[in-house]
């Protein structure tokens, strides 16, 4: 195996990234600062006034000569999961956190479109490489069984695996590996909240409506797996919470990667009376989206504000059950920048209590939404918090 040549830090040092993993928040709203406003925290001086973090000389108090070595840039490599980069989710999020890194950090991102059956010989192909990546990012739950043999065969290669966490057959988890996930059922939970809430209401934005009269939503998944069953089973319980006498459509495309078969099965559910049909199917997405236009109904997103990320469709998406995979690829990241990797590797599960996901209204209707939207996903967030709401599944999955 060989050697990992570390970051090379300052003559003054870097101050320590603190509890990273349970320390989430939203790009440009503080937290950290991404550069482009708000931040509170961005200062990366160590607080004690011997590092001129004015960005002068780099010589201490005393006036001696000594001159800081400056620290190189971050090396950077990224294995989408199924859906790929322009997905406009997920991978496209993950990535976004690691250009942010890179911008504040200096140094360069590797993107290497995933494939089914390939990722244990690309992790391995990025590990072996003449690069020496400080990072290689794994995304999604289908690229852990490969990532558990090459985090083995590489221990000196940092990994960060999202959806997943990744434990050796003794049960303790990869010193190398930040295994990161995000509560995919406790944000598909208010998406249903959201979805029982519209179904029951009259809703018009240009030709498209609901049937209040009719109070039947819909769900697609990409393919059926136990993740994917999670975002499901919350979904119908969090439109239950609101009426229990919604029905839910079901129904799976088979693929992430296919808006066509996606959009088949969301017709199939607009024309059984479906007002709402919510989505966990990653590239597949925007098919139910065209559905969602085609019939004049509505539609909620994943992953990301996908009226915003997908604006050509905002007229019929009512909100998005978004997770801030951004800025957990940018803490990580910054952990290793920092020489911090104890605060983020291991497995760290992120939901509402972290502000890590959370439920947003499409920005092409948010005007029209009604104020008891707004009252129905406040109590059941802070209901979940504070455990009077019990989500089934876990951040895992469902079997």
């Amino acid at each position: 195996m060989r050697r990992r040549n570390f970051l090379r830090r300052t003559g003054a040092g870097i101050g320590a990234g603190g509890a990273l993993a349970g320390c989430l928040s939203e790009p440009g709203t503080g937290g950290d600062g991404d550069g482009g406003g708000g931040g509170g925290g961005g200062d990366s001086s160590s607080g004690d006034g011997s590092d001129g973090g004015d960005g002068g000389d780099g010589s201490g108090s005393d006036g001696g000569d000594d001159t800081a070595t400056p620290q190189e840039g971050l090396d950077l490599a990224i294995i989408s999961g199924p859906g790929g980069f322009g997905d406009k989710a997920y991978n496209d999020m993950a990535l976004q956190g690691l250009n942010r890194a890179v911008s504040e950090f200096g140094g360069s991102v590797n993107r290497v479109q995933g494939e089914g059956g390939q990722y244990e010989s690309l992790q391995s192909q990025l590990a072996e490489s003449s690069t020496d990546y400080d990072l290689i990012v794994c995304v999604g739950f289908y690229q852990a069984s490969a990532l558990k043999q090459n985090a083995a065969n590489f221990p000196d290669q940092k990994w960060m695996l999202i959806n997943q966490g990744l434990f050796k057959e003794n049960g303790e988890h990869f010193e190398n590996v930040a295994g990161y996930v995000w509560a995919n059922h406790e944000m598909s939970y208010l998406a249903g909240v959201a979805a029982g809430t519209m179904t029951t209401r009259e809703l018009t934005h240009d030709d498209n409506a609901t049937d209040p009269d009719g109070t039947v939503v819909g769900f697609v998944g990409g393919v059926d797996s136990a993740l994917i069953r999670a975002f499901q089973r919350a979904y119908v319980e969090g439109v239950h919470w609101v009426d229990e006498g919604t029905e839910v459509k079901v129904g799976y495309a088979g693929s992430f990667q296919d808006p066509a078969a996606g959009k088949e099965v969301a017709l199939s559910q607009y024309d059984d009376g479906a007002d709402i049909v919510y989505h966990a199917a990653a590239g597949t997405g925007p098919g139910i989206f065209q559905a969602a236009q085609d019939r004049d109904r509505f539609a909620i997103g994943v992953d990301a504000d996908q009226s915003q990320t997908l604006p050509q469709y905002s007229d019929v998406i009512i909100g998005s059950a978004v997770k801030f995979l951004n800025v957990g690829t940018y803490e990580v990241a910054k952990g290793v920048r920092e020489d911090n990797w104890e605060a983020v590797n291991g497995r760290n599960v992120l939901g509402l209590k972290e502000d890590a996901v959370r439920f947003v209204k499409g920005g092409g209707l948010e005007s029209k939404l009604p104020a008891a939207l707004d009252t129905n996903l406040e109590d059941a967030k802070n209901a979940i918090v504070d455990g009077s709401i019990t989500v089934p599944c876990t951040a895992a999955g469902c079997q």
